[in-house]
């Protein structure tokens, strides 16, 4: 490194820190008004973004109300064949009971006849019945053998029957049973999609209350944000309204007078236009200052509006047609082209032409509006 590279480093320093010094004077130089008037424009432009922001999440929200009401109504239809189906279950579980207890029966039966027929073979076998000879060989007499001849026959009638019942009951036993299988895989099926439906339809309700209570929640931090925002424009226009009264006369006994319960800053632009309006018509008057002996009608309603902080230097008619917002206000209208304006306050009418009538720019009477734009400051 040469020797000159410090110097050359401390001159570059310097420049760097003259032109900071510059930048840092030009940025703060200018009127404390027209700095309040763009800081006033950076919180419209947010209020807006945000009134715009509330208003979506209402739609959401309202949207999101109407799935929710649809999906409660499912629900409720979804209870109601849930209810229906309970009774179902219910007669297909008392179906099961009786099914279990005659099944019970039919064993208990089975088992008797089983346990008879075991005894008589047992029997039979302990005990062989004489055959038909040793019964005639044996015979007391042809009484005795019929006797005894009738009585190995009923022996074999109720073996038989035994036999019979023990089979009917085995049957009976695997029929049932088979009965109370398909009862109990039905009552299986019908729990398990009755539950299943009711989760279903709870999951459904469930994910819609919280999508809406989320969505209310971030309206409600949207609306407070918004509030605080009109609060500090609030501020601000008071802050620009001081700033801007010193030069401007105002009049609050003069001709037209603010209505009852009307904002602060509406009696301001009425006393601002009544401390001018006697005062003659001038083309371009008012436009070099606020104070002049003669006004046009952009130059008057200028001086009007700057008493209540609504503007900060006079403007052209052309200007207000991006002025505010759009449309009619509830308390102050400014209705302009590139050629005329007037405007509407609390009822009033402010219009340079109004001079002809009664040598005031004040007068209750309107007039046409088709061929001019509608615009209104925020919040009047």
């Amino acid at each position: 490194m040469t020797t000159s590279s410090p110097r050359r480093l401390l001159i570059i320093c310097a420049l760097a820190l003259c032109a900071a010094a510059a930048v840092t004077i030009l940025a703060t130089a200018g009127p404390a008004d027209a700095d309040l008037s763009s800081r006033i424009r950076t919180g419209q432009n947010r209020a807006d973004a945000l009134r715009a922001a509330v208003a979506a999440e209402s739609a959401r929200i309202r949207s999101s109300s109407a799935g929710l009401a649809t999906a409660q109504r499912r629900l409720r239809e979804i209870r109601f064949d849930v209810a229906a189906q309970q009774a179902k279950l219910g007669r297909v579980e008392r179906s099961l009971v009786r099914a279990r207890d005659r099944l019970t029966r039919l064993v208990s039966r089975q088992r008797a006849a089983t346990d008879a027929l075991r005894s008589n073979l047992q029997a039979a076998y302990r005990h062989p019945q004489p055959d038909l000879v040793a019964v005639v060989i044996n015979a007391k007499g042809f009484t005795d053998l019929l006797e005894q001849a009738e009585f190995i026959k009923r022996v074999a009638r109720q073996n038989a029957t035994i036999m019979a019942s023990a089979r009917t009951s085995r049957a009976a036993v695997t029929k049932q049973a088979d009965a109370l299988a398909t009862l109990q895989s039905r009552e299986l099926r019908l729990a398990s999609a009755l539950e299943g439906r009711r989760e279903r339809a709870q999951a459904i309700e469930t994910a819609l209350l919280s999508e809406q209570r989320r969505r209310l929640a971030g309206r409600a931090a949207k609306s407070g944000e918004l509030e605080r925002i009109r609060s500090r424009l609030s501020s601000l226009r008071k802050r620009l309204a001081r700033q801007a009264r010193p030069g401007i006369r105002t009049n609050p006994g003069g001709t037209a007078q603010a209505p009852a319960g009307a904002p602060a800053a509406v009696g301001l632009v009425i006393a601002a236009g009544n401390a001018i309006a006697g005062l003659p018509y001038l083309y371009g008057g008012g436009h070099a200052g606020f104070k002049d002996t003669a006004y046009d009608c952009s130059g008057s309603i200028s001086y009007a509006l700057a008493a209540a902080g609504l503007v900060s230097s006079p403007m052209a008619s052309g200007g207000f047609l991006t002025w505010g917002e759009s449309g009619p206000g509830k308390w102050i209208t400014i209705y302009t082209n590139p050629g005329h304006m007037f405007m509407v306050v609390g009822g009033w009418r402010f219009d340079t032409t109004a001079l002809r009538g009664g040598g005031t720019r004040w007068t209750r009477e309107m007039r046409p509006t088709g061929g001019f734009v509608a615009r209104h400051p925020p919040g009047l």
